[in-house]
């Protein structure tokens, strides 16, 4: 078996891993765009079609672990290849319903390219918890993870008698966070795993507490108690992070929690696939903002997640002379990184955004990626016999600084190597 690293061992973003067996059946983990720079561009050599070709040679499936881009682009290249592409089945939609929205750009280049990634996402087949999928010899079988997208999952990979872990993006600090460990232990422990693929994006980060989801909404509460009238800018797709605030304004009985029409979309389809099994993620009492209104919400107070859009910046221009500064809240719920000038993720137009007024600003946000302490966790549970391979990391940041056994540093693999049969290469 052979397992290539094409990209991820030095950056976080536009992770591609490889996974070829003995008889040359070969599948792709993940095949996503570089993280964009501070004004959102994208530089990546697979925007060249002759380095997609070559990637994409002999390969006869993509399994992409969520929906972020940075795992998931390409799609429109990678279906006219012919190449079968796999995500989870309510993942699937919400890309659907992004894509469908992005359609509204009035620049026909961008129209169509959204049109293209529409109908290639389309024709995704679909795979499910717990529940095996085979391409060749190679068999992959999804197990559920918490992140700051819905349906996120890591794989267990079985080829030419061995197994590998691959984690994806993960947290232990979500809603659903708190199965990890008991999904690790039913699905994973006891079957031997000879190798660990894991992402370390919170590696570098030792002084980083993680709060939880359930603190998120604690905290949000809170606020909201303070000031009458909050807006939110959180990811749309990010379904804890939506019930964070949302449970936090259905607590405040009478205030209204608004969104546009398409966050309204994305709140029932969440509320479909998730709600009915777990009351967080039921929103439906979720309005949608059309300006009508306005009355009912100057006297109830309001909860309204916004994006940084035309749109709303017109909206916020409208309601803004009408709230009192005293009683008026902007919650920045992302990561802090974008609103810092001296940061390498620095964005001006979030930065213009988050303070186009005069409001009270307040950060309350958590990531959506494993800390330490859950890495450390992963990697002594499942306890890989043959290797340790880190990915989605910061260039230098160190795997074995982790609370992990003399035994499991010495596993950590971060170049070309051969181990118990298996052929690990590191592009």
């Amino acid at each position: 078996m052979k397992i290539t690293i094409h990209r991820g061992i030095n950056q976080i973003g536009g992770c591609i891993t490889g996974i070829e067996s003995a008889s040359g059946t070969k599948i792709l983990i993940d095949l996503g765009h570089n993280l964009p720079d501070a004004e959102g561009q994208v530089e990546d050599e697979y925007d060249v079609p002759e380095n997609l070709d070559r990637l994409l040679d002999g390969v006869s499936a993509v399994f992409y672990t969520h929906y972020h881009g940075d795992h998931l682009a390409f799609e429109a290249a990678v279906a006219e290849r012919g190449v079968d592409q796999y995500l989870g089945r309510l993942a699937k939609r919400v890309k659907k319903k992004f894509y469908a929205h992005m359609q509204n750009i009035p620049v026909d280049s961008l129209k169509q390219k959204y049109k293209s990634a529409f109908q290639a996402v389309g024709g995704f087949k679909e795979y499910g918890a717990d529940k095996p999928v085979t391409v060749g010899d190679i068999k992959i079988t999804p197990y559920y993870v918490s992140h700051s997208a819905a349906d996120a999952y890591m794989f267990v990979i079985e080829c030419d008698g061995k197994k590998i872990l691959h984690t994806g993006d993960f947290r232990d600090h979500g809603y659903l966070g708190c199965h990890l460990s008991g999904v690790l232990h039913k699905f994973v422990v006891g079957e031997r795993i000879d190798v660990l693929i894991i992402e370390g994006t919170m590696l570098s980060r030792n002084d980083v507490r993680m709060m939880s989801e359930e603190d998120i909404q604690q905290k949000a509460y809170e606020l909201m108690s303070g000031y009458k009238y909050a807006f939110v800018l959180c990811s749309s797709t990010d379904p804890d992070r939506l019930a964070s605030f949302y449970q936090a304004t259905v607590r405040h009985q009478g205030r209204p929690f608004m969104a546009d029409g398409y966050q309204c979309k994305l709140l029932e389809t969440f509320t479909e696939y998730l709600g009915r099994n777990r009351r967080t993620y039921d929103f439906t009492g979720a309005v949608e903002y059309d300006g009508t209104q306005l009355q009912t919400m100057m006297d109830t107070g309001f909860t309204m997640v916004v994006r940084n859009s035309d749109k709303f910046r017109g909206w916020l221009d409208e309601l803004m002379p009408l709230l009192p500064k005293e009683e008026t809240v902007f919650i920045y719920s992302q990561f802090k990184g974008y609103i810092l000038p001296e940061h390498t993720a620095y964005s001006a137009s979030t930065d213009s955004f988050v303070h186009s007024h005069d409001w009270n600003l307040e950060y309350l946000h958590t990531s959506g990626h494993a800390s330490r302490d859950a890495l450390a966790m992963v990697c002594n549970t499942v306890n890989p016999t043959s290797a340790i391979i880190p990915i989605h990391r910061e260039k230098g940041s160190d795997f074995t600084s982790l609370d992990i056994s003399e035994e499991l540093k010495d596993r950590v693999v971060t170049s070309d190597t051969t181990v118990d049969d298996i052929e690990i290469r590191v592009q």
